[in-house]
């Protein structure tokens, strides 16, 4: 059965987590990579519309796709889209500048501790009481391996600390975000798309939401700059990922592979010729155009799960 297929059926029979009669595990994968997740939130942003969260088992997010898989378990994708080009949000979140006095460009503290509690609220609670898992990924900074920080999720505080850390990119975000006495970093490092852990875990359906075009090349190796940089900020505090770190592109290019060759798998991408966003992009019309280039995407790839 396809993935389409599945959803069709699940839709029809309105299916819910814990109440299924068939024995598939669909999960829904969310791609990061900073600001480039402005087109996997206008996916989430679609399959909100379309009512489809409930016909998955669990949505597994990586570095800012854990933000967008938390805005749509707490059934307020649609509603927060504009923070993605809200000049306030994106100018305290986001700040090359501060790059020159030693504190983090990107400040996910201020972003999940301020932004998400009092500009733009996300409902934590809702995300713990939604029958749909929650995993957000991680990179454990000692063994630079992926981490499903599933487990450590029990409350609001634990919910937020580990957001900090999927999202927590080394040197640009700080220092790596601790849980249980064991630091975290950006789950991008490890799993950009968490599709290994994902199939680990018992997954037979696939739905991944990408953040980069098909024709958009993987990445270009680090500069010999940025080689000593963070060579010495994972020694520091990350020791176990400067392995990771240098292998990226190639552990990259064997989850594309793996998600090419499933046989369940479908994968929403951003359109040849949609904008090439950068890490740290900020200005309004790109990133609110892109958001829409993500809906439309997902909005045409997720018709055929509409089809009775």
């Amino acid at each position: 059965m396809t993935v389409l297929e599945l959803l069709r059926e699940r839709r029809r029979q309105q299916s819910v987590p814990g109440q299924r009669n068939d024995d598939a595990r669909l999960v829904l994968l969310v791609e990061g990579g900073s600001s480039r997740g402005v087109y996997s939130s206008g996916m989430t942003v679609a399959i909100e519309r379309l009512g489809l969260l409930p016909l998955f088992d669990a949505v597994y997010g990586s570095s800012a796709g854990s933000l967008n898989a938390a805005w749509l378990l707490c059934g307020r994708a649609d509603r927060s889209k504009h923070a993605w080009w809200d000049p306030a949000v994106m100018r305290t979140t986001i700040n090359p500048r501060r790059a020159f006095t030693r504190r983090p460009v990107v400040d996910t503290h201020h972003l999940v501790h301020t932004v998400y509690t009092e500009v733009h609220p996300m409902g934590f609670q809702e995300i713990l009481d939604n029958p749909v898992e929650f995993h957000p990924m991680a990179t454990d900074g000692l063994t630079g391996e992926a981490t499903d920080l599933h487990g450590h999720v029990r409350d609001t505080p634990s919910l937020q600390t580990a957001l900090r850390a999927s999202t927590a990119m080394p040197f640009l975000a700080g220092d790596p975000v601790m849980i249980d006495g064991r630091p975290y970093v950006d789950a991008g490092l490890s799993e950009t798309i968490p599709v290994r852990t994902a199939l680990a875990q018992g997954a037979t359906h696939v739905v991944a939401l990408r953040t980069r075009r098909e024709d958009e090349f993987l990445g270009v190796p680090p500069s010999r700059g940025e080689r000593f940089v963070l060579s010495r900020w994972f020694a520091r505090h990350a020791p176990g990922v400067v392995t990771a770190w240098l292998r990226r592109e190639d552990i990259r290019a064997l989850d594309e592979q793996l998600l090419a060759s499933h046989p369940a798998c479908l994968q929403i991408r951003p359109p040849l010729g949609s904008a090439t966003i950068g890490r740290t992009e900020r200005r309004p019309r790109v990133m609110q155009a892109a958001l829409d280039v993500g809906v439309e995407a997902a909005m045409k790839d997720l018709a055929g799960c509409l089809v009775s």
